[in-house]
Order: C-alpha cells, then sequence, then structure tokens
C-alpha cells in the first residue's frame, strides 16, 4: 500500500510512520506533504498513492480548499483534533476520520477498513464543498432576529423561534413555534444563506425547516421522505429522492 501523509507538524507525521510500520511493514509512504499548495502541485502530475492521511488545518490554509483545485481519485482519510464541530461535517458527508492523537488500534481498523473497499472510488470535490461549507459557516455570524413590519409596528422575531420558512404566491412567509405567520420582504435563496445550517435546512423549492419543528419522519414512494412538522404545514412537505440520504444524515448529526 502506497500512502502520502499530509501534515504540517512533523512530531504528528513521524508518529503516525511509526504506527503505520507497526501495523503493516509493506505500507509505504510515498511522500510527506505539510501545505495546500504542495499537496495540488503533487496531484496534478501522475503518481503512484493509493491512500491519503490528511490533516485539516495546514499552515496555508484548510486541506478541503485542495479540492477546489485538483481531482482526487484515491482513498481519504483525515485526522483531525478533537472539535464537535468537524465531526458533525464528517458524519454528515461521509468522510472517514481519525482523532488526533492518533492511536494503532484505531489506524489498524481506518487501514482495514480502506483495504475492504471493492467499489471504485469517485472524485469528493461535491463532498469536500459540503465540508468546506460547515468550516466556513464556523466562523459565521448568522442573523439571529427578523424585523417584521405589520402596519405602522416593527416586531423583533427571534430566527430561532421561526419554526419554517415558506413560498406562497411569491410571497416568503415565516411560521414561529407558537403559530403566528409573517411575511417576510426576503427571498428564500438570501434567508437560507444568512441562517445556520445546522438548524435550519431547505428541504425543497418551497420550504426552509427548523429542526426543532420535526416531528417525524415517513418513507414516500420512489425513495422519496415527507416530513411532518409542529406546527402543521398546510401541505405535504416532501424531500427527493436526491436529497433523502443527505437530510437524514443531516437530521442525525
Amino acid at each position: 500500500m502506497k500512502v502520502i501523509i499530509v501534515e504540517d507538524e512533523i512530531a504528528t507525521s513521524e508518529n503516525l510512520i511509526f504506527l503505520l510500520k507497526s501495523i503493516d511493514s509493506n505500507i509505504e509512504i510515498l511522500k510527506v506533504l505539510d501545505s495546500v499548495k504542495s499537496v495540488v502541485k503533487y496531484f496534478s502530475s501522475p503518481n503512484e498513492a493509493e491512500l491519503i492521511f490528511i490533516d485539516i488545518h495546514l499552515g496555508d490554509g484548510i486541506s478541503f480548499e485542495i479540492f477546489e483545485k485538483v481531482n482526487i481519485f484515491i482513498p481519504l482519510i483525515f485526522t483531525t483534533a478533537y472539535d464537535q464541530y468537524a465531526i458533525k461535517a464528517f458524519k454528515l458527508n461521509s468522510i472517514d476520520y481519525l482523532l488526533k492523537p492518533v492511536n494503532e488500534e484505531e489506524l489498524s481498523e481506518a487501514i482495514e477498513k480502506y483495504k475492504s473497499r471493492l467499489a471504485p472510488i469517485k472524485p469528493i470535490n461535491d463532498q469536500m464543498q459540503g465540508l468546506l461549507k460547515f468550516f466556513h459557516a464556523k466562523n459565521k455570524v448568522f442573523k439571529k432576529t427578523y424585523l417584521i413590519q405589520i402596519r405602522d409596528e416593527l416586531i423583533p422575531v427571534k430566527t430561532e423561534n421561526l419554526a419554517y420558512f415558506f413560498i406562497e404566491t411569491g410571497i416568503v412567509k415565516g411560521i414561529t413555534f407558537d403559530n403566528q405567520l409573517f411575511i417576510i420582504d426576503k427571498k428564500i435563496e438570501d434567508i437560507e444563506g444568512e441562517i445556520d445550517p445546522s438548524i435550519f435546512y431547505r428541504v425543497n423549492r418551497q420550504i426552509v425547516l427548523n429542526r426543532n419543528a420535526i416531528v417525524n419522519i415517513k418513507y414516500y414512494f420512489n425513495g422519496k421522505l415527507v416530513v411532518n412538522t409542529n406546527p402543521k404545514f398546510t401541505e405535504r412537505i416532501v424531500v427527493s429522492k436526491a436529497k433523502a440520504t443527505h437530510f437524514k444524515n443531516w437530521i442525525n448529526a
């Protein structure tokens, strides 16, 4: 097995090499890379790498940015210091990861999982986009209040109190958990971009749900899902087959 290690801390990379050799003496370390730039350069040319161990935070950026610049077709195992936010992102995007400091037992399990893979590897750029979105969101300040105008009065409504946003006859509206209806003078796409994606999810073109409004999820035909909420929405809330797995992962994160 030919391995690339992407790590900017020498002690950490040396420890990982030691553990890998302890687990399987046939593992060959092709290269230790320490930056986004060096990884992009390496994978821009033909190489023999079969597996990558890669840290998240490198000296010149977040490693997810690599996949905006080059396609990589081999498995990745991320290494990261414990960060609940990071773990949620990995689980949501179905990415393998190891917590630092890496221990031999977990590393051995990861190697065995890699060896047991039968399906061909596809480029994971789409998954990396999801991870980038999560990590950028970590540092983003989300909208906490919507100031709603009703006649000559302005009413502050806390974002966390909104059960869902939806479009009705071209108008965006919000329903609070105590079932108050407000008209929001914004496009739903703009709202989606300014609210916390760990709390709100756009299940389809019509509606953005607060996870706390979800009562249950039922299987529908052709791999679709139906979501029931409280307060109850006036129409059936359907999640497409294409979004179903991602939506379930989001709920389960």
